[in-house]
């Protein structure tokens, strides 16, 4: 008989729309041990090669369905170190999903049938989370005589920092920002990332032995030959995408024009949405409209609409994309999610020009219909401009979505690190070496924006290179 996949259980939308508490809650363990029993344990599991760090899956499926948590936990941890984080975050439904023999739907994303594996994921994770489980037995003392330096405190730096300390390695991380977490702590909202979760997971690497200094900007602060002068045997770079892209049309200028950049860090850093008791205030309209299709652009669409109701507006947010919702790369989850909260969407509409009133401050944004062409390079069909389409959407704020580029300022500062034509550091996809002998990268400032799994994966390389580097078997 087939067994109907376990949904998880989440806040009401009308509930969850007027603050900023965790939406997804999770399966309990009934929900859980159900939604294991689904995994066939195949011969070949497949989903584990759509894994980019290639976590055991069968393998912690197997422990839950034995209700050995523990177990399922430390096998997870055998190659994801933020089991928590990454059942809460990752787009399982492009990579593992995507790959489970019960994922019978040919489409770019995995269909309702497929396990829900990052679910399971994140019930191992809050298990070793919730009871504390001990990491310090983990680490090794192959390497204890020699230094790491990692800059840039993301998924890809935390991971790589997490990898060479379980060997022995001391691992020192520099962070620009006075809080640690990257783009786990600036990008993603309250919602979908609890604070306290990514502090559990920092705290881990603190346990085996990482020392972390923020409010550190390596480029200025210290250059890579400086941190070389002072041991470091090896740095890696985990720098990510910070610097945003915009739209470039007439009137992007104009006041309450957001980078996503900028209005989600305001919120999720710097706590905007608990103004004035975080003296961090963001601006936000009665017409908000957000362009652009990914997991950022949903992230400050969701954000918007909660700031709306908070402040006491009738919600009016509105999505825009040039595609249609079939080619967005957003997460089919938080697209959903979207949905439920009351956020509305534009479709096939390519902006053309931002209008002002007197004061310079935005109203409204001229648009353009468009219709799917023939695919381009990113697979995904070209839109194509309809002639005489020509129409407007009321705006009193809008946040520019649109993709990311790569950090510039340590790039700028070493002039012997080669990077490409998008800016992105080059390095060799084997061991993620680049230019420079000893300094490794990986993450955004290597491929471009990813997503945190795919960074990770990256990390890994890189770590394992550095291993090999330092103590050549």
């Amino acid at each position: 008989m087939k067994k109907e996949p376990v949904k998880t259980r989440e806040l009401d939308p009308q509930v969850r729309t007027g603050n900023f508490q965790e939406v997804v809650l999770g399966y309990s363990e009934t929900e859980a041990l159900a939604e294991a029993s689904r995994c066939l344990q195949c011969a070949k599991p497949l989903c584990v090669g759509g894994c980019p760090v290639n976590i055991e899956i069968k393998k912690f499926i197997y422990y839950i369905q034995r209700k050995d948590y523990a177990r399922a936990y430390f096998t997870i941890r055998e190659r994801n170190s933020f089991a928590s984080i990454c059942g809460r975050v990752c787009p399982a439904e492009y990579q593992c999903r995507k790959a489970c023999v019960l994922n019978k739907k040919q489409q770019p994303f995995a269909s309702s049938e497929a396990i829900n594996i990052h679910f399971l994921e994140r019930f191992a994770g809050d298990y070793g989370k919730d009871n504390r489980l001990a990491v310090a037995s983990e680490k090794e003392e192959k390497f204890s005589e020699f230094k790491v330096a990692v800059v840039g405190s993301g998924p890809a730096g935390l991971c790589c920092a997490g990898e060479l300390a379980r060997k022995g390695i001391k691992v020192d991380i520099f962070e620009s920002l006075h809080k640690l977490g990257g783009v786990l702590r600036y990008g993603i909202p309250p919602f979908r990332l609890p604070a306290e979760v990514l502090d559990f997971e920092i705290n881990l690497l603190k346990q085996l032995g990482v020392n972390f200094t923020p409010n550190f900007l390596v480029g200025k602060a210290k250059s890579i030959k400086e941190l070389f002068a002072d041991g470091y045997s090896c740095i890696f770079l985990g720098l990510g995408a910070g610097v945003p892209s915009f739209l470039g049309i007439k009137g992007e200028n104009l006041n309450n024009i957001y980078s996503v950049n900028e209005f989600l860090t305001r919120v999720n850093l710097m706590s905007a949405y608990k103004f004035p008791e975080f003296h961090t205030p963001v601006n936000i309209g009665k017409h908000v409209l957000v362009v652009g299709g990914g997991n950022t652009a949903m992230d400050a669409a969701r954000v918007a609409l909660r700031l709306q109701k908070l402040k006491g507006l009738v919600p009016d947010t509105t999505v825009v994309y040039r595609r249609t919702e079939t080619e967005m790369p957003a997460r089919r989850l938080e697209i959903e999610h979207a949905k439920e909260e009351g956020i509305k969407f534009e479709f096939l509409t390519q902006p053309k020009e931002f209008e002002g009133d007197e004061q310079g401050f935005v109203n409204k944004l001229s648009c353009l219909r468009a219709k799917l062409g023939e695919a381009d390079a990113s697979g995904r069909r070209r839109p194509v401009i309809l002639e005489g389409s020509d129409f407007s959407l009321d705006c009193d704020l809008c946040v520019i979505a649109v993709g990311l580029k790569a950090n510039q300022i340590l790039i700028k500062e070493t002039a012997e690190l080669k990077i490409n034509q998008d800016s992105d550091i080059v390095v060799d996809p084997e061991t993620m070496e680049s230019s420079i002998p000893g300094v490794y990268a990986g993450g955004d400032i290597v491929g471009g924006e990813g997503t945190i799994i795919e960074a990770m994966g990256m990390a890994k390389i890189a770590a394992r290179a550095i291993i090999k580097k330092l103590a050549p078997v």
